[in-house]
């Protein structure tokens, strides 16, 4: 009886892991760095500047699935932009090690000519993709570790724990940008009193057996 109560308690301390569809994005502050709530993100590698306000990365269905990642970046995030067109390495290094990380990437490629990111340390899955509010366009497609897009738009996710992301952009464009984000990495106030509920109720559990 006391061993099924403490697994209860241990469920309920880590219930925020049941939120982990709704993503943090990351802010950018320059075309260097950014913030996904206490995280810290660099960029290194191909820049074509910073897109403040913008895109407005809508339709939100778009770039959220609702089950996988349950919403989208918003204009306020930004967005790194790039041609591309060469081998140079892009890197996006997190502060710490962050699990299951999602990038948001908008208009990849134009009508009649594709454009891809091609990932060297990451595989990239599938999540969402669709029109974007600016160019219209279509879902961005997925093949071994890379993406393609003619005028493509969408989120992939990359699943297992990663403390950077690198990639090149082998087709030049002008221009497409992306933006990446993480579950979880600021808790929701109802996931601060669930944890606490739960931590307080295996502490109970502790005493109560030392005394027995």
């Amino acid at each position: 009886m006391r061993s099924k109560a403490l697994a209860f308690a241990l469920a309920l301390a880590c219930t925020g892991a049941a939120h982990a569809a709704t993503i943090d994005w990351n802010t950018w502050q320059t075309t260097a760095a950014g913030t996904i709530g206490p995280v810290t993100v660099s960029y290194t590698g191909a820049n074509d500047g910073l897109a403040g306000m913008y895109p407005s990365y809508t339709p939100a269905t778009t770039f959220a699935d609702g089950t996988i990642v349950a919403n989208a970046p918003t204009s306020a995030n930004g967005m790194i932009k790039l041609i591309g067109g060469d081998n140079t390495v892009n890197t996006i290094t997190f502060s710490t090690a962050v699990i299951n990380p999602v990038m948001a990437i908008w208009s990849l490629g134009q009508g009649g000519s594709t454009a891809s990111f091609v990932f060297s340390n990451a595989t990239p899955l599938f999540v969402s993709g669709g029109p974007s509010a600016e160019y219209n366009g279509s879902p961005i497609t997925v093949s071994g570790n890379t993406v393609f897009g003619t005028e493509g738009n969408g989120t992939v996710q990359f699943l297992g724990t990663y403390t950077s992301l690198s990639w090149t952009n082998p087709q030049a464009e002008n221009y497409y940008g992306f933006n990446v984000g993480i579950a979880g990495a600021v808790p929701e106030p109802e996931q601060y009193g669930m944890m606490a509920a739960g931590l307080a109720l295996v502490g109970f559990m502790a005493r109560r057996r030392k005394r027995a």
